[in-house]
């Protein structure tokens, strides 16, 4: 078997610096699209089909959407989302799923508690536990409920891979992405995992931003995930998250985080970027997506708050309960 060439592995994308010394690296992926959908730079294996965990869900939601689902913009943000089990987010998924008839009994999700501190200890010393209702993903897996409900398919088992929704919604991924779905894989919820490249990914989450199908034309549906995931980046992620931090202070801007340290990011006028880590550690995502950025030049463009988005990717590192180093891009 050849080897594979250096440009397509991932490279040193990270430092950790500790009292000035430089005690490990992270390695990983990073691209950025200009406008007209051409690399405009790029880093590591960004040609390689990845799993692009939780950045594939606004990917999932127009899939959705096509297949009739149609849900107010908070709802249809949420359809989008990692949540952090903030009690809006609850009702939320309960309110989702009462439109289409159901409870939370029909929610495939495994049990879990809130992602956020402050939820999860309000569900535990309240004498709660987990429950599939408070798993990150319940948005989307109660859109896709309710669009079962919608065509009148089987809601016990939407996750197949062979189910009509999940078909309907690998048809969109790949017409978005450009590419063919080379894996199949169970994401952590138990949904159907559809792979793409990083550009492929890119390319989606500029085309959703765009408002444009995957020949280019004005698509109605794409427009209106973005316009929910910009009006409402709370329901996409949570309150006190690193994402919704980075989206109000890019106007237009859309994006989604995943496991395993993929991010994903689009601008109102096509520019994209997404970026993966081989080993999965979340701290480093938020300082590898704000140095695309910055890289681009993006954060001192006008009407961008440049100091928030510096500041998503800040990582302090402690000794002795004060900072003495930091995550630092170094690509």
């Amino acid at each position: 078997m050849p080897a594979t060439p250096p440009s397509a592995l991932p490279v040193p994308v990270a430092e950790i610096v500790r009292s000035g010394f430089v005690e490990g690296h992270h390695y990983g992926s990073v691209v950025a699209l200009t406008a007209d959908g051409s690399v405009d730079w790029s880093v590591g294996a960004v040609h390689a089909p990845v799993l692009p965990r939780s950045c594939n869900k606004p990917l999932q939601a127009l899939g959705m959407v096509r297949l009739g689902l149609d849900l107010p913009p908070d709802l249809l943000a949420l359809a989008c989302a990692s949540h952090s089990g903030e009690p809006f987010h609850v009702e939320g998924v309960r309110r989702i799923l009462a439109g289409a008839g159901l409870d939370e009994s029909a929610l495939r999700t495994p049990a879990d508690l809130p992602l956020d501190d402050t939820a999860r200890d309000q569900v535990l010393r309240s004498g709660g536990r987990a429950a599939p209702v408070l798993m990150n993903c319940s948005g989307k897996h109660a859109a896709m409920l309710a669009t079962c409900v919608v065509n009148g398919w089987d809601t016990v088992t939407y996750l197949d891979p062979d189910h009509p929704l999940q078909r309907g919604i690998a048809a969109t991924f790949a017409e978005m992405t450009g590419e063919e779905v080379e894996v199949v894989a169970v994401d952590g919820c138990g949904a159907p995992l559809l792979s793409t490249s990083l550009v492929g990914l890119a390319r989606a989450f500029a085309r959703v931003a765009t408002g444009v199908d995957g020949s280019g034309a004005a698509d109605a549906d794409a427009a209106r995930i973005a316009a929910a995931i910009r009006t409402h980046p709370a329901y996409v992620s949570g309150s006190a998250r690193d994402e919704k931090a980075l989206l109000e202070a890019i106007p237009g801007a859309i994006g989604k985080a995943g496991a395993e340290s993929c991010y994903a990011v689009a601008l109102p006028d096509g520019r994209a970027f997404a970026l993966k880590t081989d080993d999965g550690a979340p701290r480093v995502r938020p300082v590898l997506m704000a140095e695309a950025l910055r890289r681009s030049g993006v954060d001192t463009e006008p009407g961008v708050d440049t100091e928030a988005v510096r500041a998503t990717g800040r990582v302090v590192l402690l000794g002795g309960g004060r900072p003495v180093g930091e995550i630092r891009a170094c690509y």
